[in-house]
């Protein structure tokens, strides 16, 4: 092997950055063919630009070892479930495992794991400690290299075992690809409940992959679009108390809320700036509405938008330098862009169809939208000054995309049809073919990627 495995494996992320722009591609399924046994694949990940196509790297995470079997497996089955959820990474069946690790810290029989191509290899325990709390320890190495690759502890405290799983796979995905993981990671969306013309809609939250459901909010009130701040533990979200719509802060940790003001017209919650100290919103008057900006602290107000248009959907860069909105100024809702203090005001959609709901990417070179078109709901990203457009998936109501905080996938909701229908969480990557539902104990909407974990 003339190059690391880690080295390589970042290549394939350059490549998937690289498809993530270019033109639509057609919407076949990939195609996953295993090399056969004994046989060196041709690299970690195959990624054909010209057809969208993916192969995952086949890994092998054996049960991690510990003075508690059942804890030991199902943290093990969480690192699994990660690596396999984000599309790049294939999980090896258990059975076929020739060595049955009984030490994570003795060197691997690398010829028996080479024998059933795996490529990379995670060995690890799980312990609780006397004071109570859970630790998780790990080793990463690369089978052909016999290199180690990553070796890492983490502890949590002692109802937290499924955050060990998901911080074991946050590592050994950036080990693999050199980006940060996006396991660690919450969900706050709106849990909805009852028959569709008198649904409950409840404030909740959930790790990224649908475990650990946690009410906010009673049902007493609609509560819509909740927004996570990217730098403490609050959300943004906004509730209609009768027709009157107002804004709440809510503390995670304390359960604290605060108002925020009482906003007539608003259709959607507001975005917090990358600072957390900012939020910009919409407001209506008079048939019209503004994008208008608020400090947090001093609640002062300015108007970053005024014209006879509706301007909405507003969401800052993250360098917190620019803000892209949706607008019906130019006849249909379409996409702007436009500097922080107002200035600079320039659209940058100009396909078929409508535009709404611009989430602008972690990592900046992207941003996410909702298409109307044909009768269809499209997500889809482009870059900042219009170029790239690309759908990634459509749908009969697909709406909210919301960014991981890698910025690699998406998540959204699907409105499905009939008088029994509700909407549904999805995920989808930027290759746009590992899309997946998203658990939830009944519908869900509107929801809203956390920051990693401290």
């Amino acid at each position: 092997m003339t190059t690391g495995f880690s080295a390589a494996f970042r290549i394939i992320v350059a490549l998937l950055a690289l498809l993530s722009v270019t033109p639509a591609f057609a919407q076949a399924p990939p195609q996953r063919q295993p090399a056969a046994a004994g046989q060196r694949p041709s690299g970690p990940l195959e990624v054909d630009i010209t057809q969208g196509t993916l192969k995952p790297i086949p890994i092998a995470i054996p049960e991690f070892g510990g003075d508690d079997p059942r804890l030991a497996l199902e943290v093990s089955n969480v690192v699994a479930a990660d690596l396999e959820r984000s599309g790049l990474f294939q999980p090896l069946d258990r059975a076929s495992f020739i060595e049955q690790v009984r030490d994570m810290n003795a060197p691997p029989r690398f010829p028996d794991w080479r024998a059933i191509n795996a490529q990379a290899l995670v060995v690890g325990r799980a312990i609780r400690t006397p004071d109570g709390r859970l630790v998780a320890e790990f080793r990463l190495w690369d089978v052909y290299s016999g290199r180690q690759l990553a070796s890492q502890r983490f502890a949590v405290g002692a109802q937290d075992w499924r955050r060990l799983g998901h911080l074991v796979a946050d590592l050994v995905y950036e080990r693999l690809t050199g980006e940060k993981g996006y396991f660690d990671t919450q969900i706050v969306f709106v849990d909805e409940t009852g028959p569709k013309d008198r649904r409950a809609k409840r404030l909740a939250m959930m790790d990224q992959d649908g475990a650990n459901v946690r009410l906010l909010s009673q049902g007493r009130e609609l509560v819509l679009t909740p927004r996570f701040s990217p730098t403490s533990q609050e959300v943004a979200y906004m509730q209609y108390t009768g027709d009157q719509p107002r804004v709440f802060l809510l503390n995670l940790e304390t359960g604290q809320r605060e108002l925020v003001g009482n906003f007539p017209g608003m259709t959607f919650a507001p975005r917090f700036a990358p600072d957390g100290q900012r939020i910009i919103m919409s407001i209506q008057e008079q048939g019209a509405a503004s994008i208008v900006e608020m400090d947090l602290r001093s609640k002062n107000m300015r108007r970053l938008t005024q014209s006879n248009a509706i301007d909405t959907g507003p969401c800052y860069s993250p360098d917190g330098r620019r803000v892209v909105f949706e607008s019906d100024r130019d006849g249909t809702q379409q996409l702007y862009v436009m500097n922080v203090d107002g200035s600079g005001q320039r659209r940058i959609s100009f396909g078929e169809g409508r535009y709404s709901t611009p989430v602008w990417s972690p990592r900046g070179d992207l941003i996410a939208f909702t298409k109307q078109m044909g009768g269809q709901f499209l997500i889809g990203v482009m870059r900042p000054d219009g170029s790239g457009e690309r759908v990634l998936t459509e749908g009969y109501h697909n709406e909210g995309p919301t960014w991981a905080p890698n910025g690699r996938v998406l998540m959204f909701f699907r409105e499905s049809q009939g008088a029994g229908g509700g909407p549904k969480l999805f995920s989808i990557d930027l290759t746009g073919y590992n899309e997946r539902q998203v658990p939830t104990p009944a519908f869900g909407s509107d929801p809203a990627w956390s920051p990693l974990r401290n």
